[in-house]
């Protein structure tokens, strides 16, 4: 890749572009790429100069009287002229042009000169003058100092087509045979081709001519990316696509994209879409007239834009509705995802959280409460004779009193509690904030629940069920983990089923597991 160099006040400045090193080859090498005859040469030098004046550029425009004449009649169109007073003079025109202006102008009745100009070349030229009016229209309205080389540069935008053609006849007559296409997806396939877009070509040699670095600078950008803090550049990139519509064989279509991109911009700057098009169909015969170019056929502004605004309604009910869509489906798939992560921490049979939730959570719990110098206590449950009632009674209702012990001790937890199936007929509660008597008292209040609401009915007959129930509390025992702390609740628990179940045993009391001897 090789920087793009422009020359400005007889210094190289590198403009911020790359051309393929293959690509730069062969545009040296082309012997038809365009070139621009010594009075615009001449112009161009004294554009680079540090202060160009009106008698340089009318001196050196003076000596191709037919372009001398075209300058003048540009200068009494209604585009530029503000009064009923004609110039006559090559000088007064300049003035009223104003250098930027008249420099577009040199350069552009220089190329069309004496060219054989194709469907496809007049179509270029075409949108590269409605982009220039378009261009120059905005910047009337955001940055007035600016309008003159906004012009320019629109004027300017696609000179690298004409540099690609020449050097690529084959390859562009493929490319840019599709007219449907707008300049954006051109760029993507110029990208494709050449490793490079025609904007960034157009700049290559506009430097080459030695135009100044500014003007190369803004041809380079004016297929880029909409750019809100620079006004100029945004004219310019705003009006390549408004030109696009305006040849575009479905323009109401076409102009969607560019009524979007103006109700983005309307409240800052207050732009009028309509005012704009009416001042394109005003000027543009005129213009198209002096290049010596056939201006398409007059559009019906009105309807066009009211018909492109109905399709963008049109297209905004239906993004919308995908939207809308697209949220509900969302939301579905947030609550299945929900319903998942719920599943895959719950117990299918009891509905209470299964082992590996509660294993997480009391490790969490455990490092959060020992950080904090707070204390937690663990309940370690087991329903006494359960493998006899599943004997008895058999699995069913094993599993309907399992369904029924789950509900009540999930009625009889607080907020911030958690209770859960450790597995079989073992459960297990993490009390946060809770010492080792007031997990005794919630123990209690089991106990006492189950003494009077049987887990399961044998016919007309009542199944009582009793539970062998451990405590251990955080700060009893100097546990290291939460799995010490776990454990030390499930030797309590042991400890009463082995002294005759039916009871609560908190770890380190007297006669209990972790007690001192």
């Amino acid at each position: 890749m090789q920087a793009i160099q422009a020359r400005d006040n007889s210094q190289d400045l590198v403009l911020t572009t790359e051309l393929p090193s293959f690509l730069i080859a062969d545009l040296l090498k082309c012997p038809n790429l365009p070139t621009l005859p010594a009075v615009a040469v001449n112009v161009l030098k004294l554009a680079r100069t540090e202060h160009p004046s009106v008698n340089d550029y009318a001196n050196a425009i003076e000596r191709d009287p037919a372009l001398s004449i075209r300058i003048i009649t540009l200068a009494n169109s209604a585009f530029f002229s503000r009064s009923h007073i004609k110039v006559n003079a090559c000088q007064e025109a300049t003035a009223r042009l104003g250098l930027d202006t008249t420099l577009a102008a040199v350069m552009s009745f220089s190329l069309l000169q004496n060219r054989g100009i194709d469907a496809h070349y007049q179509r270029v030229w075409m949108r590269s003058i409605i982009a220039s009016l378009a261009a120059r229209h905005l910047a009337i309205q955001l940055c007035p100092d600016m309008a003159g080389p906004v012009f320019t540069a629109a004027l300017l935008q696609d000179i690298g087509i004409m540099a690609l053609r020449a050097t690529y006849p084959k390859e562009s007559n493929e490319l840019y045979a599709e007219y449907a296409l707008s300049h954006r997806q051109l760029s993507e396939s110029e990208q494709r081709l050449f490793g490079c877009d025609h904007s960034q070509v157009g700049a290559w040699l506009a430097a080459k001519w030695g135009v100044p670095t500014p003007l190369a600078q803004r041809i380079c950008d004016s297929h880029g990316e909409y750019d809100i803090t620079a006004a100029d550049r945004l004219c310019i990139q705003l009006s390549g696509p408004i030109a696009d519509a305006w040849l575009s064989s479905h323009p109401a279509q076409s102009l969607i994209a560019v009524v979007r991109e103006f109700e983005t911009y309307q409240g800052a700057h207050a732009i009028s879409l309509r005012l704009l098009l009416e001042n394109i169909q005003e000027q543009l015969p005129a213009l198209a007239d002096m290049l010596q170019m056939t201006a398409p056929p007059l559009q019906d502004n009105e309807s066009l834009l009211a018909e492109a605004q109905q399709l963008l309604f049109q297209q905004t009910l239906q993004l919308k509705a995908r939207f809308d869509t697209q949220q509900v489906e969302l939301t579905s798939l947030r609550q299945r995802q929900d319903e998942l992560e719920e599943r895959s921490r719950t117990d299918m049979l009891t509905g209470l959280a299964n082992r590996s939730w509660l294993e997480e959570q009391t490790h969490k719990r455990f490092i959060l409460c020992q950080s904090q110098s707070r204390i937690m206590s663990v309940v370690f449950i087991d329903l006494d004779h359960f493998k006899r009632l599943n004997d008895q009674y058999g699995h069913q209702m094993g599993d309907n009193v399992l369904q029924k012990f789950g509900k009540t001790l999930q009625s009889l937890i607080r907020e911030g509690d958690l209770a859960g199936r450790w597995g079989g007929e073992e459960f297990l509660v993490i009390l946060p904030d809770e010492d080792a008597q007031a997990a005794q008292v919630f123990a209690k209040r089991i106990a006492q629940r189950l003494e009077k609401t049987p887990m399961a009915h044998d016919g007309q007959h009542p199944i009582y069920v009793s539970v062998s129930i451990g405590i251990a509390c955080l700060d009893d025992g100097g546990f290291g983990d939460a799995g010490e702390l776990i454990d030390a609740a499930d030797k309590s628990m042991y400890f009463i089923k082995r002294t005759g179940r039916g009871g609560i045993a908190v770890y380190g009391e007297r006669g209990a597991p972790g007690a001192p001897n």
